[in-house]
């Protein structure tokens, strides 16, 4: 899972500088400083200069810095220039060198936004994000379009990463023939979420989990899996029921590779209040309950696994910037910072106290980049 000693910045060379003219500080100067800073905890262009000029020595063993660490005002003009689709696929680049591919991941599509980048008539920017669940880490990002949403974002991030050989799972906005179609094509498999955006197919699977749940499943092909988890007062149970009985969907079978229906039921115990939640999915994956239950269950480790991370380790909720492309190309650095952190194994506490490490500890600092000092 380690990336080797010169591989994490040869992943970035490929950026082109926006600036027309020569600049005192190069853009690989920019982008070794603007890393480093944000893995120390710099939330910001101002922290990352700051951090930046206090660590000037330390960062000469790597790159020459002659004109020493740029101002503030010039990491936030040039990030706001750079190309952020060039950067993101020198991100996915990366991954792939880290994740082998990325075949045989199981593979969560979810949205997330940062609120406080909304400028007068704008929208806040909006990432959808592939995140491997197992792995904890984020395979890739795609900004959604200003008047759109992530159905169209969707696509574009699958057609970046290339899956092969996946499991995709999608909540139910992505519950549309389109992206199945697309995951198919990829030569992966889908497990999508079916809400009330799909009333037709929605209804239509419900009716008849219910029907079978009346008549305890007799000749309904199924398998069955539970698991119960106790925590702090709180007692839940779940269950997954997997059929590859499609007669439901006869007026609706057109959706690409569908083989199997999905339910899962929730039942939640917390201080002797009792409630129940039933989720439906349609999969293209001819898996049993339990593998099944497993999967669809880990699509949820998005939110902690990644938004959560974002959000309390590195603040993203509360970052403002709005000029060009500079909060997406920030939100690029933090998904770096957080990947290299869940890579290193070395060090077993929260990302918030690494990143304190990473300040001030140099050894550690260049061991998550797997980067040495020139000779």
């Amino acid at each position: 899972m380690e990336t080797d000693e010169k591989a994490f910045l040869d992943h970035f060379v490929d950026l082109e500088d926006p600036r027309s003219r020569q600049s005192p500080h190069s853009l690989m100067e920019l982008l070794l400083t603007a890393i480093c800073a944000v893995l120390c905890g710099a939330d910001g262009w101002a922290g990352v200069a700051l951090w930046g000029r206090a660590k000037l020595s330390w960062l000469r063993q790597f790159l020459p810095f002659q004109n020493g660490v740029a101002s503030h005002d010039t990491f936030g003009r040039v990030f706001a220039l750079l190309d952020a689709a060039v950067f993101e696929q020198c991100f996915i680049a990366w991954m792939r060198s880290v994740c082998g591919a990325f075949k045989g991941l199981r593979v969560a599509l979810d949205g997330k936004t940062v609120r406080r980048s909304k400028s007068s008539g704008q929208k806040a920017l909006h990432m959808v994000s592939a995140f491997a669940h197992g792995l904890g880490l984020t395979l890739g990002q795609v900004k959604t379009a200003e008047k759109s949403n992530e159905i169209t974002a969707i696509p574009e991030l699958l057609d970046a990463l290339l899956l092969k050989g996946c499991i995709v799972t999608i909540d139910a906005m992505g519950c549309q023939k389109a992206i199945a179609a697309k995951i198919v094509q990829q030569e992966s498999d889908y497990a999508l979420m079916v809400k009330n955006n799909q009333p037709g197919l929605a209804a239509a699977i419900e009716g008849f989990f219910s029907a079978a749940e009346r008549t305890g499943y007799q000749g309904v092909p199924h398998t069955r899996a539970e698991w119960i988890e106790k925590d702090h007062g709180r007692i839940e149970t779940r269950h997954c029921i997997v059929t590859d009985d499609l007669s439901c969907l006869e007026d609706r079978h057109d959706w690409p590779g569908v083989k199997t229906l999905v339910m899962v039921e929730a039942i939640r115990e917390i201080h002797g209040v009792t409630s129940a939640e039933r989720r439906y999915y349609i999969s293209s994956w001819l898996a049993d309950a339990e593998r099944m239950g497993t999967v669809v269950r880990g699509h949820w480790g998005v939110e902690n696994g990644l938004h959560w991370s974002l959000d309390v380790a590195f603040g993203e909720d509360q970052a403002r910037m709005r000029e060009g492309n500079s909060a997406e190309n920030f939100s690029i650095l933090r998904r770096i910072a957080l990947n290299l952190f869940r890579q290193d194994k070395s060090v077993k506490t929260g990302i918030k106290n690494r990143r304190l490490l990473a300040c001030c500890d140099d050894a550690y600092r260049e061991r998550l980049l797997g980067i040495q000092a020139v000779a």
